[in-house]
């Protein structure tokens, strides 16, 4: 069901994270979020930065909106967009400890920033039926949705990165461990969209990674994520707009893989994916895979990033504008949306440079709406009757 992208043509977003304010020093860590929103501390650094967030994109002129994962904690890497899941679920011990090595297949040595990724990847162990537990997805999504009448996207983890990540003492094999988190992720996502988000974004199905990485065999291959995917939104597209988005990784800013990677081997199996949208990181590969994109994507809406969530040079509109052509050649306007290729991290950026990168996919947008002939978005920031030297 489409309800944020329904009624505009080339609508924009960010795909999820934002650089935390400096001041935001409270954790939400292993408590509850309604517990948490109990502290006075926690709750008002909490909604000031929710706040941040939300007023930075309205500046920019964005149509879609992210909590900028303000609910995580500041970590290595970004950890708790994986770890927030198994230490709020049921069935999991609750024990902070080492996750089992070479999980997922990342593997870096010692020397490289990204082995302080794998070293922080510190989760519970799974010692029974595993539950949705006190996730509270709706209780989040509600408290920045109410800031904002801007439709407000709220992302989650997707269930096999959890099950990758995490030791097991309970079920027999890896495939049952991952149903069992994608049925009760199937649950907690209902009561989400029964408390009406408008946009449910599930984050990194390991389709296009597992062939990159070379994992596939008869126990986990892509095939198996489409079901697990598929699984874990079903009935979800009676309710609200499912998003499926699909990157290269970006902890800490860094690309995940030495060479630039592509998406033909996994595009067949992406487009019977059970979404409204589909996002695609595009600009930091040179678009290189925007034909193919066109041609395998048929039905749904494909999301294009034009903003380089790893470089903190802060793109030019008409570059933006070229790349939005260029996606317009195999994606029919109706059906592209434009966002950034991936978040724009908690650790790796400035909130300066996060706000005029959203301010550039804006405009940038804005030049090829203009040549469309449809409306154009506000974009505040980039107002020159606003500027604080005259005639600049």
């Amino acid at each position: 069901m489409l309800a944020a992208t329904a009624d505009t043509i080339l609508p924009t977003t960010i795909t999820g994270s934002l650089p935390r304010p400096s001041w935001y020093t409270e954790n939400l860590g292993q408590k509850t979020f309604l517990a948490a929103m109990v502290e006075t501390r926690f709750r008002e650094q909490y909604e000031d930065a929710l706040a941040v967030y939300l007023n930075q994109q309205t500046i920019a002129g964005l149509d879609i909106f992210s909590d900028g994962d303000v609910r995580f904690t500041a970590d290595i890497g970004g950890q708790s967009w994986t770890s927030y899941p198994p230490f709020h679920m049921a069935g999991f011990d609750g024990i902070p400890k080492a996750a089992p090595p070479g999980g997922g297949g990342i593997a870096f040595p010692r020397g490289h920033i990204l082995h302080d990724y794998i070293e922080a990847r510190i989760m519970p162990s799974i010692v029974g039926p595993v539950g949705r537990g006190d996730l509270q997805y709706a209780e989040m999504w509600k408290a920045a949705q109410r800031m904002t009448h801007n439709p407000v996207k709220f992302g989650t983890v997707t269930p096999e990165l959890v099950a990758f990540a995490v030791q097991d003492f309970h079920y027999k094999d890896i495939r049952e461990r991952i149903w069992a988190i994608s049925d009760a992720f199937n649950e907690e996502l209902h009561e989400l969209a029964d408390a009406g988000c408008p946009v449910i974004q599930m984050e990194e199905p390991q389709v296009h990674l597992l062939a990159a990485r070379g994992i596939v065999d008869d126990v986990i291959n892509p095939e198996y994520m489409l079901e697990v995917f598929n699984n874990t939104v079903r009935g979800l597209r009676d309710k609200t707009e499912v998003w499926c988005h699909t990157c290269w990784g970006n902890p800490s800013q860094q690309r995940m893989f030495a060479e630039v990677q592509t998406y033909k081997p996994a595009l067949d199996i992406l487009n019977r994916v059970d979404a409204d949208v589909i996002t695609f990181e595009s600009v930091s590969s040179g678009g290189m895979d925007l034909a193919a994109i066109g041609e395998s994507i048929t039905d749904m809406k494909v999301t294009i990033g034009v903003i380089d969530h790893h470089s903190l040079q802060v793109e030019r509109p008409d570059a933006v504008a070229d790349h939005i052509r260029e996606a317009l050649k195999h994606v029919p306007a109706e059906r592209l949306v434009i966002s950034s290729d991936c978040g724009m991290g908690r650790e790796g950026m400035s909130r300066r440079h996060a706000l005029y990168k959203m301010a550039a996919l804006v405009q940038g947008t804005n030049i090829v709406r203009r040549e469309l002939g449809v409306p154009e978005a506000e974009c505040l920031i980039a107002d020159p009757k606003l500027s604080l030297v005259p005639g600049t």
